[in-house]
């Protein structure tokens, strides 16, 4: 079901996913209050949600509807910071409105939408524990009377986490590299293992599946909710302890030795496991140039993108994580490494930080 305020983008988007075998629409919306009459109607697998709608935002919608209708959600968006709202507020993905005028950016949207469309059909909802529900949908219309929300069944909850002890790390312990993987539902469970780690951490490097623009509004995010410093890496950022960096959006991400310290490599370049940037590419830097001296983490998402470096970082002496099944929105790429031997340990969300801490205290 496609919930959109525009005449013209909604009949756009459904021309183009009805040719489209694997999917079916069953109807369209044209503001919060008619997709709520909807939705009990035609009962979708799936809804793509346009954020910035009249009377009722696509946000304010959301917080209304998933705590009694958990349906996977597809966010549809302009370059805005309320993306990260909405994915806090368990919105499986999002994709980037294309510019109408360019037929190559069209092409792009709608092979990304059609993908995240399959893979958030089989996603886990994670309806966040301190999602107060509000009162129904006025204006004649309501969604129901709305229960207490919680956690989906082994979905972490997006209530913040206890920063974990900064109790003084070893030389040994401050000398290692983290590195930090996720794709679908990996926003928010990148910040989950962030925020429980206290500022004095060893320097973490992180790949989100993200496209350019959306990653420097996600790390100023985390840096307003982490005790760590989070920015979005630029070439030739030195990995510092205390400092989180972040792979560009549309650029490949490389950890490289310079002197006696690391430093990140940012450029753009092709689609490796089909992204840019991809976790592959980041963990293969850090079996190459880090070796055992690296912690490597791989999160929830779809595909294998990841899986392959993670296991040459563990053959190469890194300590390596990845998260299971239960916590995961998607269990793809912790799936694909944990299958091939990649993954020292299989954790829940929640405890993935803590492991960190234990392996870093016995340095």
């Amino acid at each position: 079901m496609i919930v959109d305020d525009s005449a013209v983008y909604r009949a756009w988007l459904i021309g183009n996913i009805s040719k489209d075998p694997r999917f079916e629409i069953v109807g369209y919306a044209v503001n919060a209050f008619d997709a709520k009459q909807k939705i009990q109607l035609l009962k979708p697998d799936i809804l793509t949600l346009d954020i910035e709608m009249p009377g009722m935002s696509g946000l304010e919608f959301l917080k209304e509807l998933l705590p009694t209708n958990p349906i996977p959600v597809i966010l549809v968006s302009s370059l805005n910071l309320k993306v990260f709202d909405a994915l806090s507020a368990g919105a499986v993905d999002f994709v980037q409105k294309p510019d109408m005028t360019s037929a190559n950016r069209k092409e792009f949207f709608l092979t990304s939408l059609m993908n995240k469309l399959v893979i958030g059909s089989k996603a886990k909802v994670r309806i966040p524990q301190l999602l107060a529900p509000p009162g129904p949908i006025t204006a004649g219309s309501n969604l129901g009377t709305s229960a207490p929300a919680r956690p989906a069944a082994g979905i972490s909850a997006a209530g913040t986490p206890k920063v974990l002890s900064g109790k003084a790390l070893s030389p040994t312990a401050n000398q290692m590299i983290i590195a930090i993987g996720a794709s679908t539902g990996g926003t928010e469970a990148t910040l989950e293992v962030l925020q429980q780690f206290p500022a004095n951490m060893p320097g973490i490097v992180v790949t989100q599946h993200m496209p350019p623009g959306f990653t420097a509004m996600y790390a100023e995010r985390m840096n307003r909710l982490c005790k760590m410093e989070v920015r979005e890496a630029k070439n030739g950022d030195r990995i510092l302890p205390g400092l989180v960096l972040l792979a560009p959006g549309g650029m490949q991400m490389r950890v490289v030795r310079i002197g006696g310290g690391y430093a990140v490599n940012c450029v753009e370049g092709e689609r490796v496991s089909g992204h840019c940037p991809s976790v592959d590419v980041l963990f293969d830097s850090m079996a190459m140039h880090v070796r055992d001296k690296a912690i490597g983490i791989i999160l929830t998402g779809m595909g294998a993108d990841g899986a392959a470096g993670l296991l040459r970082m563990r053959r190469n002496g890194a300590y390596t994580i990845g998260q299971d099944k239960e916590t995961c929105v998607v269990y793809g790429m912790p799936m694909e490494a944990y299958k091939i031997g990649a993954v020292c340990l299989q954790s829940p969300l929640g405890s993935i930080a803590q492991a960190v801490m234990k392996k870093l205290a016995a340095l």
